[in-house]
């Protein structure tokens, strides 16, 4: 029964994480009562399509099915229901949060008034936030009440900077995508896994599982640092540690000033202090550094003259390099220098808290490094300078002026080495010289930090010049040419014994030098070993199958609740294998109540075939050459009549199938037979035992498993008890 009331229900709310039915990314299904609505399109809601498009500009350029900009626009006039509307703004308040995506889709049901709706979201939660939004904001519209949408808006972008990828952890998985590499979040935060099973990496935004700890505890230690880099013949500035203020000015008197202090642990500039002439400034910058710093060291050094640099080192190449620059206000003889650099440098659009702004907000009273500098100058926060007068703020911590394609090959080639000589296979190269064009030797230039772990927005979002791409240069490095990051995937979907399929299968993989994880109705299986007996075809037991490091080739059985309620394991397979499209009597709740509507559902097994892959198909399904035309790869059928029209036609067109003939079981490519066993050597020879031979065979071939082993599997397999 549907609502009798003008308003929008969500009957039930899904996150499918895997491939569906809308789509091969995950989405969030709702299913929609729309009550009294079914009876009043767009066109019959007085003043909706003038007061939706001023709150949500942004929906002239969605495209809908009409695919230009301004298609769902022409939907609106022309007459469209509440929940095809609601679609829309969801994916337009996404957007609006700064969680770009475009793909939605609604459609009825048997039942008059309600929907299902389905719309892509990159994080569940910010997509269910938008969900709830969206359907006050349309309820508020209609009526034409008032609706605090840009609050609303502002608490959905919060929500995206907590729970989505940072932005340079998304840039490395977008180029990762490009690759056609698949992705695993394992955290809340930035952890990601990059491929699945063993041929998987790790990231963590600029560290990887190649990121050595003992080389990021090197390059937090700068004294020591300085001394690798010294004794390899890297120029260096002289300095040393001390653990007091005394020491610190007697140090710098011995180095000659000017001179600069740090923390010999820090990182990102923090407590760095810079040009510093007297023994009141040394002072005041030695305490700074230690509190900064994670212990009371601190490293004195000879002030090197010039601009500094980041140089961004990815294996043994320079893949960016960024200029920084110093902060300076001028004044107008009436403004304070907190006002100044709220209106100077603080207006800069690139300036901000969170972690999508390449440059941070100054606060003068605020950052020590700030106060001290002010104080330099005998100013602070409150200080008014006259006009025309300016004001030095920062010396250094605003790198971000693109200087890539200027870098000399010497110098690109000492980053590079400072990098092998810590150890890291990512560094953020910091130094200082006048001209990034010529050799550090001729300018008295040198490398004055390496750091772990090093921030890529600058290089990403860079205040000037162009920006670069990290991302690609991070996965050439962590995957070959040719490695795409995965194993062979195994995706079978069906009724009939599939989890035997898939237990056949498992033998005849690690029977082929494969350690192979099976995940199945029956259990979880690693390596022919049962570690779960609990039914294992859901979400979550096929993400232990990908997460686990040992597992060379994964299979997995699913069925058609499956796909409705969660969606595919994993995002593309080498090979999908389809046995039948039964079923759809046990599918009322998800309003499956036709025996064709099970192609739908079961069609999502072929639409995740990788190009190179294969489809195996039952050839008896009424729909099989159906089936078989959605597949971006090869296609095998199989059946156990050899007379089956879709066998002829297809060993016609010189494809691959497996049948039964005379006794024997064939692999027929074209008109070459290969006769592999007679089904008389098999210990269980009834018709569903046959069946569930003939798609073992039939995907071990797509796989390329020898046709000996195929044999010694199947002599061994236990058809009658099933294990």
């Amino acid at each position: 029964m549907t609502t009798q009331k003008k308003d929008i229900q969500a009957l039930r709310t899904s996150h499918l994480r895997g491939p569906n039915i809308w789509t091969y990314r995950p989405v969030i299904e709702v299913w929609l009562d729309i009550g009294e609505f079914e009876k009043l399109p767009s066109n019959q809601l007085p003043g909706l399509y003038e007061r939706l498009t001023s709150a949500l500009p942004g929906l002239a350029e969605h495209r809908c099915g009409v695919g230009e900009p301004g298609g769902f626009l022409l939907r609106l006039q022309e007459g469209t229901w509440v929940g095809h509307i609601l679609e829309h703004v969801v994916l337009e308040l996404q957007n609006r949060a700064g969680m770009k995506t475009g793909f939605g889709q609604t459609r009825s049901t048997h039942i008059e008034g309600v929907y299902k709706m389905a719309f892509r979201t990159r994080q569940e939660q910010v997509g269910r936030a938008c969900l709830t939004v969206a359907r006050e904001l349309l309820l508020a519209l209609i009526e034409d009440q008032s609706f605090p949408l840009e609050s609303e808006i502002e608490r959905l972008r919060d929500m995206v900077d907590d729970l989505c990828l940072g932005p340079s952890t998304a840039h490395i998985v977008d180029a990762a995508t490009q690759r056609g590499i698949p992705f695993i979040r394992l955290t809340e935060g930035n952890l990601v896994q990059l491929g699945h099973g063993a041929a998987q990496r790790r990231i963590w935004t600029a560290e990887t599982d190649r990121t050595s700890a003992i080389a990021e505890s090197i390059a937090s230690d700068k004294d020591m640092t300085k001394s690798l880099l010294q004794a390899c013949g890297v120029p260096v500035p002289e300095g040393a540690l001390v653990r007091s203020p005394e020491q610190a000015w007697e140090e710098a008197q011995d180095i000659g000033l000017p001179v600069v202090i740090k923390p010999y642990d820090g990182n990102h500039g923090r407590g760095v202090s810079l040009n510093l002439m007297t023994e009141e400034d040394v002072i005041a910058a030695y305490h700074l550094a230690a509190r900064k710093g994670d212990s009371k060291s601190v490293l004195v050094e000879r002030y090197v003259t010039g601009n500094e640099h980041r140089l961004l080192v990815v294996g043994n190449r320079l893949v960016a390099a960024a200029k920084g620059e110093s902060l300076w206000v001028t004044g107008d003889g009436k403004s304070n220098i907190n006002q100044l650099v709220d209106s100077q440098i603080n207006i800069d659009p690139r300036r901000g808290t969170g972690e999508d702004s390449p440059l941070n907000i100054v606060t003068a009273d605020q950052c020590a490094e700030v106060i001290l500098e002010l104080k330099r100058q005998n100013m602070n926060g409150e200080s008014i300078p006259l006009e025309a007068q300016k004001v030095l703020i920062q010396h250094n911590g605003n790198v971000a002026i693109d200087v890539t394609d200027d870098v000399h090959p010497e110098i690109a080639r000492i980053a590079a080495l400072a990098t092998r000589i810590v150890g890291l296979d990512i560094a953020g190269i910091d130094l200082v010289c006048d001209d990034i064009t010529r050799p550090l030797q001729e300018q008295a230039g040198a490398i004055i930090e390496v750091n772990a772990s090093p921030g890529l927005l600058a290089h990403l979002k860079p205040a000037q010049g162009q920006a670069r791409d990290i991302g690609s240069a991070i996965i050439e490095h962590l995957f070959g040419k040719e490695d795409n990051g995965r194993i062979p995937i195994i995706g079978i979907s069906g009724s009939r014994d599939t989890q035997y399929i898939a237990q056949l299968l498992g033998k005849m993989l690690s029977m082929n030098g494969q350690y192979t994880g099976v995940s199945c109705a029956d259990g979880l299986f690693l390596d022919q070993r049962q570690v779960v007996k609990s039914d294992c075809t859901t979400w979550e037991a096929g993400q232990r199958l990908l997460l686990n490091r040992n597992v060379q080739a994964a299979i997995f059985e699913s069925n058609a609740k499956t796909i409705l309620s969660d969606g595919l394991a994993y995002d593309k397979c080498q090979v999908g294998l389809i046995t039948d499209l039964d079923g759809h009597e046990s599918l009322a709740e998800f309003y499956i109540t036709q025996a064709d509507q099970m192609f739908k559902v079961m069609r999502s097994q072929v639409d995740v075939v990788l190009p190179q892959g294969c489809a195996v198909i039952h050839a008896q399904i009424s729909d099989a050459q159906d089936l078989a035309e959605l597949c971006d790869g090869d296609v095998i059928f199989y059946a156990n009549n050899a007379q089956s029209s879709t066998i002829k036609k297809h060993l016609a067109a010189g494809k691959r199938c497996v049948y039964v003939q005379d006794g024997a079981i064939l692999l027929t490519h074209g008109s070459v037979e290969q006769n592999l066993l007679s089904t008389s050597a098999l210990k269980s020879q009834d018709g569903a035992a046959i069946d569930t031979v003939l798609a073992a065979v039939a995907t071990a071939w797509a796989l390329d498993i020898a046709p000996d082993l195929m044999v010694a599997a199947l002599r061994s397999f236990e058809m009658s008890k099933r294990p």
